[in-house]
């Protein structure tokens, strides 16, 4: 009966130990659970980041595919043997652009003649508007007037006016107010903006000019100014001022060199980055002003704004110191 007895506890023994071997699984098996799934998780977000990281390179892929193509697309309109003859006359502010893209233009299609006379912005409209040229250039954006008479304002870069002053001058920058004053002839002497003791000689363009036109609008001070001196190109201001003790000009942003100071106004130096950013006051528009629209010029003078707009003549704009339009 003992045996039979300590048989029995010996069988119950056995089948808790099962029972709890089996619970000890189900507990293993349920703990494991958390963690696969946690693991699932970070493979998902992996997968979703690879995913978000391929469709931004895609994306992007697309977009430089896509100005690759425009720019394409633009060169593919100038048929390679074109011919014919397109004359500019204007802005001496814009020679160094009107010279590149003359260069360029032909390097390009040797059959086309392009030619540019520098005779200021109000003569190229004039010029543009008889009709002696195809393209009238202007350093300004045109009148009321101008295109009232059927001439179209095509702006094709954006410069910069810089105030210059000879390199020995103590003054950092000057405020607007400060420039306009000086410019008015209300104010003559370096010592009233923080400088030296030194007269300040007013160096500016001619009467007509789109630089000079252009910086008296941009300060609102049309007709009133007091010139020292009145100059008939940008290198003459530049080589004025720049020997001239106490002197102040204003030229393109495009010509600046070493030889003279350049000031900043309201704190903000004449960059770039500055005028493209719009926290520089004197810019402007390069206007390339057309007798009517320029679907309606000929086939060569269509090339050229076309090229323009291509990404090798956004290069070349660039490359001459000039901002892009877009």
């Amino acid at each position: 009966m003992k045996k039979k007895f300590v048989a029995i506890a010996a069988a119950a023994t056995l089948v808790m130990a099962a029972l709890a071997g089996c619970g000890s699984a189900e507990t293993t098996t349920e703990s494991s659970a958390p963690a696969e799934s946690s693991e699932a998780v970070s493979s998902e977000a992996a997968s979703a980041e690879e995913a978000s990281t391929e469709e931004a390179s895609t994306e992007e892929a697309s977009t430089e595919a896509a100005s690759e193509e425009a720019s394409t697309e633009a060169a593919a309109e100038i048929p390679a043997d074109l011919s014919g003859t397109v004359s500019m006359a204007g802005s001496t502010s814009m020679e160094k652009l009107a010279n590149a893209l003359a260069e360029s233009f032909m390097a390009a299609y040797p059959g086309v003649t392009v030619t540019a006379e520098f005779t200021g912005s109000g003569a190229g409209i004039e010029a543009v508007t008889a009709g002696s040229v195809d393209i009238g250039n202007a350093s300004r954006n045109l009148t009321d007037d101008e295109k009232a008479a059927g001439i179209v304002e095509n702006i094709v870069a954006i410069d910069g006016i810089a105030v210059v002053a000879d390199t020995a001058n103590e003054v950092a920058g000057l405020s607007a107010d400060q420039l306009a004053s000086i410019y008015k002839g209300e104010v003559t002497n370096w010592s009233e903006v923080g400088g030296a003791d030194q007269p300040i000689v007013v160096v500016g363009r001619e009467a007509g000019s789109g630089t000079r036109s252009a910086f008296e609008e941009l300060l609102e001070i049309e007709d009133q100014c007091a010139y020292a001196n009145e100059l008939d190109s940008t290198g003459a201001v530049m080589a004025k001022v720049a020997s001239t003790p106490g002197a102040i000009g204003y030229v393109s942003l495009d010509v600046l060199d070493d030889t003279v100071k350049t000031l900043a106004i309201d704190e903000v130096e004449p960059t770039v980055e500055n005028i493209k950013g719009g926290s520089y006051a004197l810019s402007r528009p390069f206007v390339m002003a057309t007798n009517g629209e320029i679907s309606e010029q000929s086939e060569a003078v269509q090339a050229i704004f076309t090229y323009l707009a291509s990404e090798e003549g956004k290069a070349l704009v660039e490359s001459v110191g000039l901002i892009t339009v877009d």
